[in-house]
């Protein structure tokens, strides 16, 4: 297994307000209270852009700035893998909702908001960047998949990459069918090469399906259990102790995928 350098972290959901404002929470050293969701201002993009887009995409780019500015780094050079469960499903209600009118008024902003890549075509271009991208779902396994994906491509070109996963509650009806208690988003830089800025090393190894790993902490467990992108959650907390160990996070219904996090 090839080791990869977690260069910097970004973190946003409720009472998780970035990453060094998180990590007396992360590392139980104070219980984790469900505070009201920070406003996610995404100051990369121009004000009339931010407008017209949703919390999906302020709050995907709001986790993938903060980490880009804790590590100081040029979003240009990064490539980048997005990772959701199920999109923009704000966008995705607004659609449904238009397409049961008369005239079916879709709104031209709506239907280019509605694919799944919006928030990295938003980040490509709020940062010029013009690295290659990627946009994945999978379901409830999505934060594993994407980081699995994003380390893939960091160890083929030797190069940074930016892991970004989020997922939102869906509005009424959808909710009554797809539950998600909160929002919660995170990034991860990663860089093949380790640098004296590193927050942690880790190797990943896919395995069979076994038991993963859950929280003490009620609130931060229930944060995990009901949103696919706070799956990473125990690994953000082994980060966060500076302690050697091995994560167990789910992957799909006959795999796990185990992360051995070094300091």
């Amino acid at each position: 297994m090839k080791p990869l350098a977690v260069e910097s972290i970004g973190l946003l959901a409720p009472g998780l307000s970035g990453w060094a404002a998180s990590r007396e929470v992360l590392i139980g050293a104070r219980a984790h209270a469900a505070e009201p969701l920070p406003v996610a201002i995404a100051t990369l993009l121009p004000a009339n852009e931010r407008r017209r887009t949703t919390v999906t995409i302020k709050l995907a780019l709001q986790v993938a700035q903060e980490a880009m500015a804790e590590a100081a780094g040029d979003a240009r050079t990064v490539s980048a893998v997005f990772a959701s469960s199920g999109g923009d499903s704000e966008i995705l209600d607004k659609i449904c909702t238009a397409l049961t009118q008369p005239d079916r008024p879709v709104s031209p902003t709506h239907f280019h908001q509605s694919v799944h890549n919006t928030p990295a075509g938003y980040w490509s271009i709020a940062t010029s960047c013009r690295q290659p991208s990627l946009s994945l779902s999978a379901y409830d396994h999505s934060f594993a998949t994407g980081l699995s994906e994003a380390a893939a491509l960091a160890w083929a070109e030797a190069a940074q990459v930016l892991l970004v996963a989020y997922d939102l509650p869906l509005p009424f009806p959808l909710a009554e069918r797809r539950h998600i208690v909160a929002p919660f988003a995170v990034a991860l830089l990663l860089n093949p090469v380790s640098t004296e800025r590193r927050q942690a090393l880790i190797r990943l190894r896919r395995l069979p399906a076994g038991p993963v790993d859950r929280l003490d902490d009620p609130g931060l467990e229930r944060l995990r259990a009901d949103n696919p992108a706070a799956r990473g959650l125990p690994l953000l907390c082994a980060i966060a102790r500076r302690a050697a160990g091995l994560v167990m996070l789910p992957a799909g219904e006959d795999a796990a995928l185990q992360v051995e996090v070094e300091r």
